[in-house]
Protein backbone atom coordinates (compact mmCIF):
# COMPACT_ATOMS: atom_id res chain seq x y z
CA UNK A 1 0.00 0.00 0.00
CA UNK A 2 2.39 2.26 1.30
CA UNK A 3 4.78 1.45 -2.53
CA UNK A 4 1.35 2.24 -4.57
CA UNK A 5 1.18 5.53 -2.95
CA UNK A 6 4.42 6.34 -3.55
CA UNK A 7 4.34 5.65 -6.97
CA UNK A 8 1.92 7.85 -7.29
CA UNK A 9 3.17 10.60 -5.85
CA UNK A 10 6.49 9.61 -7.77
CA UNK A 11 3.81 10.07 -11.35
CA UNK A 12 2.29 13.40 -10.09
CA UNK A 13 5.79 14.75 -9.21
CA UNK A 14 6.97 13.81 -12.61
CA UNK A 15 4.16 15.31 -14.38
CA UNK A 16 4.44 18.68 -12.57
CA UNK A 17 8.23 18.48 -13.45
CA UNK A 18 7.69 17.77 -17.16
CA UNK A 19 4.54 19.30 -17.92
CA UNK A 20 5.18 22.25 -20.59
CA UNK A 21 3.75 25.40 -19.63
CA UNK A 22 1.48 27.00 -22.45
CA UNK A 23 3.35 30.04 -24.15
CA UNK A 24 1.51 32.48 -26.57
CA UNK A 25 1.61 31.49 -30.03
CA UNK A 26 3.20 33.60 -32.71
CA UNK A 27 4.47 36.03 -30.61
CA UNK A 28 6.50 38.02 -33.92
CA UNK A 29 2.26 38.91 -34.58
CA UNK A 30 2.35 40.67 -30.96
CA UNK A 31 5.34 42.79 -32.08
CA UNK A 32 4.06 43.39 -35.45
CA UNK A 33 1.49 44.61 -33.87
CA UNK A 34 3.22 47.19 -31.56
CA UNK A 35 5.10 48.55 -35.04
CA UNK A 36 2.09 49.29 -36.69
CA UNK A 37 0.70 51.24 -33.24
CA UNK A 38 3.57 53.04 -32.69
CA UNK A 39 4.71 53.72 -36.56
CA UNK A 40 0.65 55.29 -36.71
CA UNK A 41 0.84 57.53 -33.95
CA UNK A 42 4.06 59.05 -35.24
CA UNK A 43 3.28 59.46 -38.99
CA UNK A 44 -0.18 61.31 -36.47
CA UNK A 45 2.29 63.67 -35.17
CA UNK A 46 4.54 63.68 -38.58
CA UNK A 47 1.00 64.75 -40.28
CA UNK A 48 0.27 67.09 -37.70
CA UNK A 49 3.71 69.31 -37.53
CA UNK A 50 3.82 69.33 -41.19
CA UNK A 51 0.14 69.79 -41.84
CA UNK A 52 -0.67 67.82 -44.85
CA UNK A 53 -2.20 64.46 -45.16
CA UNK A 54 -0.33 62.16 -47.89
CA UNK A 55 -1.65 58.82 -47.26
CA UNK A 56 -4.32 57.84 -50.00
CA UNK A 57 -7.18 57.34 -47.46
CA UNK A 58 -7.66 53.32 -47.84
CA UNK A 59 -4.21 52.36 -47.21
CA UNK A 60 -4.69 55.30 -44.05
CA UNK A 61 -7.63 53.41 -42.43
CA UNK A 62 -6.34 49.97 -42.88
CA UNK A 63 -3.14 51.28 -41.78
CA UNK A 64 -5.08 52.89 -38.37
CA UNK A 65 -6.83 49.91 -37.72
CA UNK A 66 -3.97 46.90 -38.36
CA UNK A 67 -2.07 47.57 -35.04
CA UNK A 68 -5.81 46.15 -32.83
CA UNK A 69 -6.49 43.80 -36.10
CA UNK A 70 -3.29 42.43 -35.63
CA UNK A 71 -4.14 41.52 -31.94
CA UNK A 72 -6.84 40.49 -32.70
CA UNK A 73 -5.20 37.77 -34.88
CA UNK A 74 -2.90 37.08 -32.41
CA UNK A 75 -5.42 36.36 -29.33
CA UNK A 76 -7.65 34.51 -31.85
CA UNK A 77 -4.33 32.18 -32.35
CA UNK A 78 -4.06 31.74 -28.50
CA UNK A 79 -7.34 30.77 -28.27
CA UNK A 80 -8.33 27.99 -26.00
CA UNK A 81 -11.99 28.17 -25.13
CA UNK A 82 -14.76 30.75 -24.80
CA UNK A 83 -12.62 33.20 -22.73
CA UNK A 84 -10.31 33.35 -25.35
CA UNK A 85 -12.81 34.33 -27.95
CA UNK A 86 -14.32 36.73 -25.99
CA UNK A 87 -10.92 38.33 -26.00
CA UNK A 88 -10.41 38.37 -29.83
CA UNK A 89 -13.98 39.70 -29.97
CA UNK A 90 -13.23 42.37 -27.99
CA UNK A 91 -10.11 43.04 -29.78
CA UNK A 92 -11.82 42.41 -33.19
CA UNK A 93 -15.30 44.94 -32.68
CA UNK A 94 -11.76 47.93 -31.66
CA UNK A 95 -10.69 46.92 -34.67
CA UNK A 96 -13.94 47.54 -36.65
CA UNK A 97 -14.40 51.00 -34.19
CA UNK A 98 -11.07 52.06 -35.61
CA UNK A 99 -12.32 51.48 -39.36
CA UNK A 100 -16.02 52.76 -38.70
CA UNK A 101 -14.74 56.16 -37.37
CA UNK A 102 -13.19 57.18 -40.62
CA UNK A 103 -16.79 57.02 -42.06
CA UNK A 104 -19.01 57.08 -39.22
CA UNK A 105 -18.86 58.44 -35.77
CA UNK A 106 -21.93 56.72 -34.93
CA UNK A 107 -21.04 53.43 -36.76
CA UNK A 108 -17.46 53.63 -35.02
CA UNK A 109 -18.78 54.39 -31.35
CA UNK A 110 -21.43 51.37 -31.12
CA UNK A 111 -18.52 49.06 -32.51
CA UNK A 112 -16.55 50.11 -29.33
CA UNK A 113 -20.08 49.93 -26.76
CA UNK A 114 -20.47 46.65 -28.58
CA UNK A 115 -16.69 45.64 -27.28
CA UNK A 116 -16.89 47.68 -24.56
CA UNK A 117 -20.16 45.66 -23.25
CA UNK A 118 -18.34 42.09 -24.19
CA UNK A 119 -15.52 42.92 -22.17
CA UNK A 120 -17.73 43.86 -19.22
CA UNK A 121 -19.23 40.24 -19.90
CA UNK A 122 -15.87 38.54 -19.17
CA UNK A 123 -14.44 40.03 -16.55
CA UNK A 124 -17.51 39.79 -14.44
CA UNK A 125 -17.36 36.09 -15.36
CA UNK A 126 -14.19 36.41 -13.61
CA UNK A 127 -14.72 38.72 -10.54
CA UNK A 128 -12.42 38.49 -7.79
CA UNK A 129 -13.97 36.92 -4.72
CA UNK A 130 -12.73 39.77 -2.70
CA UNK A 131 -11.60 43.05 -3.55
CA UNK A 132 -10.19 45.45 -0.63
CA UNK A 133 -12.82 48.08 0.04
CA UNK A 134 -9.79 50.55 -1.84
CA UNK A 135 -10.18 48.82 -5.14
CA UNK A 136 -13.81 48.45 -4.89
CA UNK A 137 -13.79 51.81 -4.53
CA UNK A 138 -11.89 52.57 -7.26
CA UNK A 139 -14.44 50.45 -9.20
CA UNK A 140 -17.59 52.27 -8.21
CA UNK A 141 -15.99 55.52 -8.86
CA UNK A 142 -15.16 54.24 -12.39
CA UNK A 143 -18.22 53.19 -13.22
CA UNK A 144 -20.21 56.61 -11.94
CA UNK A 145 -17.58 59.30 -13.05
CA UNK A 146 -16.65 58.23 -16.16
CA UNK A 147 -20.21 58.93 -18.24
CA UNK A 148 -20.64 62.22 -16.24
CA UNK A 149 -17.54 63.43 -16.91
CA UNK A 150 -17.86 62.88 -20.53
CA UNK A 151 -21.24 64.58 -20.83
CA UNK A 152 -20.25 67.55 -19.22
CA UNK A 153 -16.67 67.74 -21.35
CA UNK A 154 -18.33 68.28 -24.89
CA UNK A 155 -19.31 71.93 -25.87
CA UNK A 156 -22.02 70.69 -28.33
CA UNK A 157 -24.73 69.88 -25.91
CA UNK A 158 -26.75 68.33 -28.04
CA UNK A 159 -24.18 65.92 -28.58
CA UNK A 160 -23.51 65.12 -25.36
CA UNK A 161 -26.48 62.39 -23.87
CA UNK A 162 -25.06 60.43 -26.77
CA UNK A 163 -21.42 60.94 -25.61
CA UNK A 164 -22.68 60.00 -22.08
CA UNK A 165 -24.76 56.70 -23.24
CA UNK A 166 -21.05 55.15 -24.72
CA UNK A 167 -19.69 56.37 -21.75
CA UNK A 168 -21.81 54.54 -19.29
CA UNK A 169 -20.40 51.24 -21.57
CA UNK A 170 -16.78 52.26 -21.36
CA UNK A 171 -17.44 52.87 -17.50
CA UNK A 172 -18.68 49.56 -16.76
CA UNK A 173 -16.03 48.19 -18.78
CA UNK A 174 -13.23 49.53 -17.02
CA UNK A 175 -14.92 49.16 -13.50
CA UNK A 176 -15.70 45.41 -14.09
CA UNK A 177 -11.77 45.06 -15.34
CA UNK A 178 -10.55 46.63 -12.68
CA UNK A 179 -12.01 44.22 -10.11
CA UNK A 180 -11.49 41.12 -12.44
CA UNK A 181 -8.68 38.65 -11.39
CA UNK A 182 -6.81 39.72 -14.64
CA UNK A 183 -3.94 41.14 -13.47
CA UNK A 184 -4.44 44.91 -12.35
CA UNK A 185 -1.24 46.62 -13.39
CA UNK A 186 -2.22 45.20 -17.34
CA UNK A 187 -5.50 44.29 -18.01
CA UNK A 188 -6.93 47.15 -15.70
CA UNK A 189 -4.42 49.62 -16.32
CA UNK A 190 -5.34 49.08 -20.11
CA UNK A 191 -8.71 49.82 -19.39
CA UNK A 192 -8.09 52.84 -17.42
CA UNK A 193 -5.52 54.12 -20.41
CA UNK A 194 -8.91 53.45 -22.83
CA UNK A 195 -10.85 55.83 -20.96
CA UNK A 196 -8.34 58.41 -20.32
CA UNK A 197 -7.98 58.54 -24.09
CA UNK A 198 -11.98 58.53 -24.72
CA UNK A 199 -12.52 61.41 -22.54
CA UNK A 200 -9.42 63.43 -23.98
CA UNK A 201 -11.66 62.71 -27.17
CA UNK A 202 -14.33 64.39 -25.38
CA UNK A 203 -12.38 67.21 -24.18
CA UNK A 204 -10.95 67.92 -27.97
CA UNK A 205 -14.73 68.84 -28.27
CA UNK A 206 -14.56 70.97 -25.82
CA UNK A 207 -12.20 72.62 -23.33
CA UNK A 208 -9.02 71.01 -24.87
CA UNK A 209 -9.90 72.17 -28.60
CA UNK A 210 -6.77 73.53 -30.28
CA UNK A 211 -4.72 71.88 -27.29
CA UNK A 212 -1.29 69.79 -28.06
CA UNK A 213 -2.53 67.49 -25.14
CA UNK A 214 -5.36 65.47 -27.29
CA UNK A 215 -2.92 64.95 -30.24
CA UNK A 216 -0.04 63.70 -28.59
CA UNK A 217 -1.68 60.98 -26.01
CA UNK A 218 -5.44 59.87 -27.63
CA UNK A 219 -3.79 57.18 -29.96
CA UNK A 220 -0.51 56.32 -27.38
CA UNK A 221 -3.11 55.92 -24.76
CA UNK A 222 -5.73 54.00 -26.65
CA UNK A 223 -3.02 51.86 -28.47
CA UNK A 224 -1.24 50.89 -25.57
CA UNK A 225 -4.44 50.01 -23.44
CA UNK A 226 -5.72 48.00 -26.02
CA UNK A 227 -2.21 46.09 -25.93
CA UNK A 228 -1.91 45.73 -22.53
CA UNK A 229 -5.59 44.33 -22.16
CA UNK A 230 -4.53 41.31 -24.72
CA UNK A 231 -1.35 41.07 -23.33
CA UNK A 232 -2.73 40.60 -20.10
CA UNK A 233 -5.80 38.59 -20.49
CA UNK A 234 -4.31 36.01 -23.38
CA UNK A 235 -1.56 35.30 -21.04
CA UNK A 236 -3.58 34.91 -18.15
CA UNK A 237 -6.25 32.56 -19.79
CA UNK A 238 -2.99 30.33 -20.58
CA UNK A 239 -1.80 30.59 -17.32
CA UNK A 240 -5.22 29.54 -15.97
CA UNK A 241 -5.59 26.78 -18.71
CA UNK A 242 -2.25 25.09 -17.50
CA UNK A 243 -2.98 25.08 -13.85
CA UNK A 244 -6.02 23.54 -15.23
CA UNK A 245 -4.58 20.78 -17.30
CA UNK A 246 -1.82 20.28 -14.71
CA UNK A 247 -4.88 19.52 -12.20
CA UNK A 248 -6.57 16.84 -14.17
CA UNK A 249 -2.80 15.14 -14.84
CA UNK A 250 -2.75 14.80 -11.02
Amino acid sequence: MTKHVADIESRGHHIAMTAIPLRPRATWLLILALLAGASFWFWLLFVWFVGQHTVPTLPWIAWKGAGVGLLTIWAALNARGRDGWLVAAVLALGTLGDVLLERSQTGGALAFLAGHLTATALYLLHRRSRSSPSQMMLSVLLLLSVPVIAFLLPADRAAAPGIALYAAGLGMMAASAWISRFPRYRVGLGAVMFVASDLLIFAKMGPLAGSLIPVFLIWPLYFAGQALIAWGAVTTLLRWKDDEDLHHRL
